[in-house]
């Protein structure tokens, strides 16, 4: 029998349906809450050394409510990851509530170690913040603490750990820090993720890429 004449002798036989690709979750970038350090106070760059060890273990300022969106993209998500500091854990808490929170170290902050300045040069700490990541940044000055391109390596790293989650079908949403998020969010879009919403740098803004 030909391949015709088997054709033709099953003429009601349905034809196979086509699989549907497995929907892709969207990866949602946060920023913790606000922290309860102060910024409002002048001091020089040996002394915003010692202010940011202090703000790397410390915790949130009390009373502070999570925005409901934020809260929304918690309930909606597959999966929660948060930064191992104590800033992005008690986020999270806020947050997740009752959900289990994958808490991992691969989130926390691009260090910030500051250039030494004069010591009659004082700052307030935000902007000690700028100059010491631009100083990082662009002239590779990390005191022995992790360069630029190690933490580049280490934004690839928690992209890809995202993408792969978010591609067994559900939202994954991440609580952590500033400047990190932005490079995790460079790496997604290397990866040919988009951003669809974009709240800025502010405390407990997010950000929403999806795949395109």
């Amino acid at each position: 029998m030909t391949h015709t004449e088997s054709a033709a002798s099953t003429p009601n036989e349905a034809p196979r349906a086509v699989q549907a690709a497995p929907a892709v979750g969207a990866i949602i970038l946060a920023r913790h809450g606000e922290p309860a350090l102060s910024r409002k106070c002048l001091i020089t760059s040996d002394e915003y050394r010692d202010w940011w060890g202090r703000y790397e273990v410390g915790g949130l300022r009390a009373g502070q409510t999570p925005p409901q969106t934020l809260l929304a993209a918690a309930e909606g998500a597959g999966a929660i990851y948060a930064s191992s500091r104590l800033r992005a854990q008690e986020t999270a808490r806020a947050v997740a509530r009752d959900r289990e929170v994958l808490v991992d170290a691969l989130f926390i902050e691009a260090p910030l170690p500051p250039p030494r300045f004069p010591s009659w040069i004082k700052l307030s700490p935000r902007y000690w913040g700028v100059i010491s990541r631009f100083w990082w940044h662009v002239f590779n000055h990390h005191e022995g603490q992790e360069t630029r391109a190690e933490a580049e390596v280490r934004a690839d790293q928690a992209a890809r750990i995202l993408i792969a989650r978010a591609g067994e079908g559900q939202d994954v949403l991440v609580l952590a820090h500033g400047y990190f998020n932005h490079m995790v969010g460079q790496r997604l879009k290397a990866h040919g993720w988009r951003l669809a919403h974009n709240q800025g740098f502010k405390y407990w803004s997010q950000r929403r890429y999806e795949k395109r």
